[in-house]
């Protein structure tokens, strides 16, 4: 996946400007300039590493990110654009839905593991018990890197999988299908007949029935 080539960098001595193409899914962090860094490109699922029981896509992702950097504290937003194959929960069949949602998420420096030095203890002084610390809310999902750059592929493939509809319908009132024959409903009425209702004082009445 590429981007849009990079502002001209002057080669130093050489008196010529080479253009550059960036990485949209691993942008360098000495790329995010004071002003920032924007992103711009399409992506596949085989790119995000999308597997078809995460999300079916038709064709590849519009993705347009903006990267501010504080320190070597790194703050993504952006839109992610595409277009998504669900199957429907009632009637089982295969639709094509629209694709769309913003992100902002912050990347942090891998935090890295050191070993606690041994240490005396005193068993004269006195315990203190710990004092439990609040973490600090954010509303930002937070992310960490290693290196000089960043790796956004696995960051977008757990976007795109959190935007999935926990039950897609291919339209609001979809009839779904018989339960006898399996006929789908949308395409007409079968041949099996209607279930009368059931009445729930009836049921009630027909249990006290058989325990008495």
């Amino acid at each position: 996946a590429r981007v849009s080539q990079r502002d001209a960098i002057q080669a130093s001595g050489a008196g010529w400007s080479p253009e550059v193409m960036m990485d949209l899914l691993t942008p360098h962090l000495a790329d995010i300039t004071a002003d920032g860094l924007s992103l711009t490109g399409d992506v596949t699922a085989e790119e995000l590493g999308l597997t078809e029981a995460d999300t079916q896509l038709e064709g590849a992702l519009a993705v347009g990110l903006d990267l501010t950097k504080v320190e070597r504290t790194i703050c993504v937003t952006g839109v992610v654009e595409g277009t998504a194959i669900r199957e429907c929960v009632r009637c089982l069949t295969h639709f094509s839905e629209p694709l769309a949602f913003a992100l902002r998420v912050v990347y942090e420096p891998e935090p890295k593991i050191v070993p606690p030095a041994a240490k005396r203890v005193d068993h004269r002084k006195k315990a203190v018990e710990p004092v439990e610390v609040e973490p600090d809310e954010t509303d930002d999902e937070i992310y960490h890197y290693e290196g000089d750059h960043l790796e956004l592929a696995p960051m977008l493939r757990e976007q795109v999988i959190l935007s999935n509809p926990m039950h897609p319908l291919c339209k609001d009132d979809c009839a779904g299908l018989c339960p006898h024959c399996g006929r789908n409903l949308n395409e007409g009425r079968c041949a099996c007949p209607d279930e009368a209702p059931t009445n729930p004082f009836q049921v009630l009445r027909s249990v006290k029935t058989e325990q008495k």
